[in-house]
């Protein structure tokens, strides 16, 4: 089907980035996944998602790091990001806006359905 719209999900805890995965594909997304903040940056580039889902808390390259190095590349820099994480300081809220992110949602207060609505928002 013609004009799916493509969601990266970089998210080092698999049954979360299944779960999302599964809860986007449900609803007429395609989904890349990966796994660690290294993987994901090699994700954006190949698969240029329309929408990034990011964690912060990761292995090899957090979040912001990754989040900085997207903002950099001509290829990945107009793709809005997402922050998705448990980390819900004010001064973690404004690093990522400061980085880019064009939301910041706590994955503690967010369910799936809520997270699948906020990047519909975002991306129409």
């Amino acid at each position: 089907m013609p004009g799916k719209k493509k969601i990266l999900i970089i998210e080092d805890e698999e049954m979360l980035s299944g779960m999302y995965r599964v809860k986007f594909e449900n609803e007429g997304f395609e989904v890349a996944t990966a796994l660690n903040g290294a993987d994901g940056i090699d994700a954006a580039l190949k698969e240029k998602p329309d929408m990034i889902l990011l964690d912060i808390i990761m292995p090899k390259i957090d979040g912001f790091a990754v989040l900085k190095k997207l903002k950099s590349n001509d290829t990945t820099k107009n793709v809005p990001v997402i922050l998705l994480t448990n980390l819900g300081q004010d001064e973690d809220v404004t690093r990522g806006k400061e980085l880019g992110s064009v939301g910041y949602l706590i994955k503690a207060n967010n369910t799936p359905a809520e997270v699948v609505e906020k990047v519909r928002g975002f991306i129409k």
